[in-house]
C-alpha cells in the first residue's frame, strides 16, 4: 500500500484527485496538509483522516510514501523540492512550474533523490488523442501543415445573477497562478499540439483581459513548428457551450475531433475510424510507476515543453512580438 499525504485543497481538481486515490487499491490517504489550516482541517474531517498544520512534519513522516500537490502553482517549486529531498514520490497538477529553470531544478532534485514524479496531463491518455497520434505517426494525413486546438469554458461568466462565474477568485490571482486562461485551461491544447506537431520554433501570443480580472480570460497563440507547419491554440474562461476541438490538416487528409466525435477525411470522403482504448489516467500511471517501476506515458519532455510554451507566450504578449523558442532555451544561433 502506498500511503499518501494530500497537500492542499487549493486547486479545483483536488477533490478529483482524492477520489481517484480513494478508488485505487494501491493508495491510502493518511494525512492532509493545507497552507490554509481551516480549509485543510475541514477536508481532513470530511475524509476521516489526520490534519497536520506543519508541512515539514508531514514530509519527514517515515510512514508517508507519496504526496499529491494541489497548492497554488506559485508554491509548486518549494513544496515539490522539499518533498523530493524527503524521498516522497510526487503527483502534481499542471503546470509544474513557471519557468524552464525551475522545471530543471525540480527534475534534478527528483532524479537526485530517486523519487517518482508525474504531472497531470490527462488528455494525453484519451482515446481521441491516441487516434490522432496514430494518424500522424502512420502518415495518413501526408505532411502535417496545420494544427488547431481549442479548449474553453464559461468559468468566468456570471450565472444566476451572481457577480462572478464558477471559477474561484483565486484562479485570477496572477501571483499565485502565473497567468489565467492560457496557463490553466490552455495547458491542454499546448501539450497536445506539442506531441502531435513536434518542436516549436517560434510563436506569437495574445493574452486578452476582456473582463479585467487581472489575468487573461481569453488567449490565442500562433505557433511555428520546425517542420514548417503552423498551429493555433485557443482558450477562454468566457465561452458558453464551447466544444473541445482538435483539428489536423495535411497534404493527404484532414482529421477533425470535436468532443468525442472523430472524423478522418481523405480522398473526398469520410474514412472509417478505428476506436482505440484510452490509457490509464495519470494517477493510476503514477501508482504503477511507484509500485512496479512501469514508466508513465507522460514524460519529462511533455512537462518541460508545456512550461516553455507558456513562458514564451507570456513574453510574446508582454513584448507584443514574435518570440523564438531558442531564446527561452538559452540557445544561440551558432
Amino acid at each position: 500500500m502506498i500511503n499518501v499525504a494530500l497537500l492542499s485543497r487549493w486547486h479545483v481538481h483536488a477533490n478529483d484527485y482524492e477520489k481517484e486515490i480513494r478508488e485505487n487499491e494501491n493508495f491510502s490517504v493518511q494525512v492532509i496538509w493545507d497552507e490554509e489550516a481551516e480549509r485543510g482541517s475541514k477536508w481532513a474531517e470530511e475524509l476521516g483522516v489526520r490534519f497536520e498544520q506543519d508541512l515539514q512534519k508531514v514530509l519527514t513522516d517515515s510512514s508517508i510514501d507519496a504526496v499529491v500537490v494541489n497548492t497554488p502553482t506559485s508554491m509548486h517549486k518549494e513544496v515539490i523540492l522539499a518533498a523530493a529531498k524527503n524521498h516522497k514520490h510526487i503527483f502534481t497538477e499542471k503546470v509544474l512550474a513557471f519557468s524552464l529553470e525551475d522545471c530543471q531544478e525540480i527534475y534534478q532534485a527528483v532524479e537526485e533523490h530517486g523519487v517518482k514524479l508525474v504531472v497531470s496531463l490527462p488528455r494525453l491518455t484519451k482515446d481521441y488523442y491516441l487516434y490522432a497520434q496514430k494518424v500522424v505517426d502512420e502518415g495518413l494525413l501526408g505532411t502535417l501543415t496545420m494544427i488547431r486546438c481549442r479548449l474553453a469554458h464559461n468559468g468566468a461568466v456570471p450565472v444566476n445573477q451572481e457577480t462572478s462565474g464558477w471559477l474561484p477568485e483565486r484562479f485570477f490571482d496572477k501571483e499565485l497562478c502565473g497567468g489565467g486562461s492560457l496557463i490553466d485551461l490552455g495547458a491542454h491544447p499546448i501539450y497536445l499540439t506539442n506531441r502531435l506537431a513536434g518542436p516549436v520554433s517560434a510563436l506569437h501570443a495574445r493574452l486578452q483581459q476582456t473582463k479585467q480580472l487581472g489575468v487573461d480570460d481569453s488567449a490565442v497563440v500562433l505557433l511555428e513548428y520546425t517542420s514548417g507547419a503552423l498551429g493555433v491554440i485557443e482558450t477562454s474562461f468566457l465561452s458558453q457551450s464551447s466544444p473541445f476541438q482538435l483539428e489536423l490538416y495535411g497534404t493527404h487528409g484532414t482529421l477533425l475531433i470535436e468532443n468525442e466525435e472523430i472524423r478522418l477525411l481523405k480522398d473526398g470522403g469520410v474514412m472509417s475510424i478505428e476506436k482505440l482504448d484510452s490509457l490509464p489516467m495519470p494517477i493510476e500511471q503514477w501508482g504503477a510507476l511507484i509500485k512496479n517501476d512501469k514508466p508513465s506515458t507522460i514524460t519529462k519532455e511533455d512537462v518541460v515543453n508545456l512550461t516553455v510554451i507558456n513562458e514564451a507566450a507570456a513574453l510574446s504578449h508582454q513584448r507584443k512580438c514574435r518570440v523564438e523558442i531558442k531564446d527561452i532555451l538559452g540557445e544561440s544561433d551558432e
